[in-house]
């Protein structure tokens, strides 16, 4: 059964459908700026150093404090429910365990080990995810005397739609119909979202974009025309990324994006 399936109320059943987008986009950015991360440590140490700070600076502003007020709100309310005692105390011991990974990073001298924290990091949060939305929001959507809808009301850690962090790029590029820019360092890396979900594809490229320093690209492997992505990118960061088609189709669409 599905989670709307269970909820009490409607409003509860649009609480959980905000806070499992929330989620998935949380997961689609750490995911891109994980690989940009892998990504770097492979080629350019001083590259991966920027791209680092950059993780552990989404970790400090969104994930970590995501975590926090689920522990004020979701498990705070679940811990009254005898069946979830012992599956709240497991997702706070992997709470622990994520800010010690974010710590690992912020600390790490070596671009290899930053590299393999993040990646660890990046399956945690998942697995974590993953238990939030098939375990935890089901058995409190479907409590009667539980309102998620009260308990979440205008928490954007929970819920999105918190302003965009200063210093991040302000918006995207020529909207994908120039081929404008470009790289001169042939070696960019290689983001190819053509096996990731569809819900968390756009997440990810937006998380890989703001990790792609000034000067540096990134190509793009799309499974067909991004078009929408392209369009969203320009609404996000207008005027910052430079996009050329390196590959039309048939199985494959290649672009660079270049962070001017």
């Amino acid at each position: 059964m599905s989670t709307l399936t269970l909820a009490s109320d409607p409003k509860d059943a649009a609480a959980v459908e905000a806070v499992e987008a929330h989620h998935a986009q949380l997961t689609g950015e750490l995911a891109g700026r994980v690989a940009m991360l892998i990504a770097a440590a492979d080629r350019d140490p001083a590259e991966a150093e920027e791209v680092r700070a950059g993780l552990v600076a989404f970790c400090d502003r969104d994930l970590l404090p995501h975590a926090v007020a689920e522990e004020s709100t979701l498990y705070a309310a679940a811990r009254d429910l005898p069946e979830a005692r012992l599956l709240i105390d497991g997702m706070l011991a992997e709470h622990r365990r994520l800010a010690a990974l974010v710590d690992a990073l912020r600390g790490t001298g070596s671009a290899v080990r930053a590299a393999a924290d993040g990646r660890a990091l990046q399956v945690l949060f998942e697995e974590h995810l993953d238990k939030e939305n098939d375990l935890v929001l089901p058995l409190l959507a479907g409590a009667p005397d539980i309102s998620l809808a009260d308990l979440l009301g205008g928490m954007h850690e929970l819920l999105g739609g918190g302003e965009e962090a200063e210093g991040e790029p302000s918006g995207g590029g020529c909207g994908g119909t120039c081929g404008c820019g470009g790289s001169d360092d042939a070696d960019v890396p290689e983001l190819d979202v053509r096996e990731v979900p569809h819900a968390l594809r756009h997440a990810t490229v937006f998380g890989a974009l703001g990790a792609v320093p000034a000067g540096r690209a990134m190509l793009l492997v799309a499974p067909h025309d991004p078009l929408p992505l392209l369009r969203q990118i320009e609404e996000r960061h207008p005027g910052v990324f430079s996009v050329e088609y390196q590959q039309r189709g048939p199985e494959a669409w290649r672009l660079l994006l270049t962070h001017r």
